[in-house]
């Protein structure tokens, strides 16, 4: 049998042109599967991030209402808590000399006239001077004009709450530490 030298690579050809089609088909339509199927995943994520968007949600909600009762409740129980008692006795004896309930003066840096301003001010407690900010002592500071540029209010707050807690001997180490308050 003699088969021309053209029928063979010719054949060769057309073997691998049907093969390359029927594996190229083959091929797309997997193609299409896992596009079908990568968009089911997507659909499948979108679903579940919008459940934990509503989930983040909800959550954020239950924590501003228990944030909204807690600090209820905390202005409640302050609303009803007596301040701590004053003890003139122990502040006596620690400091050597009658101490009078609320008296700013027995701050370290606080004469007369501060005492007059911060009052001025509706500071007129060791407690309130206590919650009062440094920035906000400047600020009642410097609104009484030059003579009082020179004061820093810097401690002032913590001793008021040593002496709002009656913590008279604390307040008398720091004091003797202290120039002027600073």
């Amino acid at each position: 049998m003699n088969i021309p030298c053209y029928l063979i690579p010719a054949l060769v050809g057309l073997i691998s042109g049907i093969l390359g089609y029927l594996i190229g088909k083959a091929s797309g339509n997997n193609d299409e599967d896992k596009n079908t199927t990568l968009q089911a995943e997507l659909n499948a994520c979108q679903s579940n991030t919008q459940k934990l968007k509503t989930k983040i949600n909800n959550l954020e909600a239950e924590l501003n209402k228990l944030h909204a009762d807690s600090t209820a409740k905390i202005q409640s129980f302050a609303a009803t808590t007596t301040s701590l008692p004053f003890d003139s006795n122990l502040a006596f004896t620690i400091f050597g000399k009658k101490i009078i309930e609320d008296d700013l003066k027995i701050i370290e840096g606080i004469g007369p006239k501060i005492e007059e301003l911060f009052q001025q001010n509706g500071i007129k407690t060791w407690k309130l001077l206590s919650e009062t900010s440094v920035d906000k002592c400047q600020s009642i500071l410097d609104s009484g004009g030059e003579r009082f540029v020179v004061h820093s209010p810097s401690t002032w707050p913590k001793q008021a709450e040593m002496a709002y807690l009656g913590k008279w001997k604390e307040l008398k180490e720091w004091q003797d530490n202290l120039k002027g308050g600073k």
